[in-house]
């Protein structure tokens, strides 16, 4: 039992968080966890364990590797809390991170989501040419000026707002031309940076929607359980609890926006207060730290990590 006032949200990470030795030390600590890379590999036929803990980057960054292995990762870290007695009262994940949550609340089985998770990496980059489409990180610009630059910046193709992450903080997604053109004009409108995102794909945009309907056969094939706890969706940023709105809203998540920002501020109506970052990286600790600088938020990526959330919600 928890020795703290407040709710507890397991937030899990996506696309972009992946580097070479994620994993190996919950691996090491947790036999769980060790037979979670298990698992993985033998689902996929594919060694995850040695593709997370020893590269090559180039294997790993493809993103039909990093989705399941970002998975695989997340779930490793997982067991570490649950061997712990920390337990979340909703949880969410950015973009991919959104099966990692669904694989917590008990809505889909980890072998499934791992297989589910290769095959939309896969459909992802086959939906557009690599080097045809591009993404960029716009700074110091907010939603409503973001739009406008893509809407001016869509006379060079399919340009649109992909990534709600932060106050000031807008990915962009489309065609590579448009791309450019987008970031060209944010910098004349004042944006602080306009960075463009090492990705091998145009996620979250409606280039993707050839991969949603791929998707969409694909998750008709798994059993979706009714949720143990709420996930907050990134499509709409509300809690859904059955197994028939999770389907929908995955589908409908690999062309739309991922509205980061809204869905921490659903959580913190929720009464959610203490945000734990479980898989690799810190991406979205310091995203819910500029969104919710009240909240505490724990990243565990390792097994430092691991300790202090342990600690400070379990009693230690």
């Amino acid at each position: 039992m928890r020795l703290v006032a407040g709710r507890v949200a397991f937030v899990f990470p996506g696309q972009g968080s992946q580097a070479v030795g994620m994993g190996r030390a919950f691996a090491q600590a947790f036999p769980e966890a060790a037979a979670r890379f298990a698992a993985a590999s033998r689902a996929l036929g594919l060694d995850v364990a040695r593709l997370c803990f020893e590269g090559p980057e180039e294997a790993l960054a493809l993103t039909a590797n990093t989705q399941p292995a970002i998975l695989t990762t997340s779930m490793a870290a997982l067991t570490g809390l649950e061997q712990r007695g920390v337990k979340p009262d909703f949880v969410a994940g950015h973009s991919m991170g959104e099966y990692s949550a669904l694989v917590c609340a008990g809505a889909l089985d980890f072998v499934d989501a791992v297989r589910v998770v290769r095959k939309r990496g896969e459909f992802m980059q086959e939906a557009v040419a690599v080097g045809a489409g591009a993404m960029a990180a716009l700074l110091g610009l907010e939603e409503a000026a973001v739009e406008a630059v893509c809407r001016e910046a869509a006379v060079a193709g399919v340009v649109e707002v992909a990534n709600l992450n932060a106050p000031g903080q807008v990915v962009i997604a489309g065609e590579r031309a448009a791309v450019e053109r987008a970031v060209a004009i944010a910098k004349e409108r004042g944006a602080k940076r306009a960075v463009p995102l090492p990705v091998s794909a145009p996620f979250h945009c409606r280039l993707m929607r050839p991969a949603a309907e791929r998707l969409r056969e694909v998750l008709a094939t798994v059993r979706l359980r009714d949720l143990r706890v709420p996930c907050v969706t990134n499509v709409d940023a509300v809690p859904v609890r059955t197994g028939a709105e999770v389907a929908e809203a995955l589908v409908r998540q690999v062309a739309a926006p991922i509205r980061w920002v809204e869905g921490v501020e659903r959580l913190t109506r929720e009464g959610v207060d203490t945000f734990v970052e479980v898989g690799p990286g810190k991406v979205l600790t310091g995203l819910i730290r500029r969104i919710a600088p009240a909240a505490r938020t724990f990243p565990v990526e390792d097994l430092a990590g691991l300790d202090a959330a342990a600690s400070a919600l379990a009693g230690g």
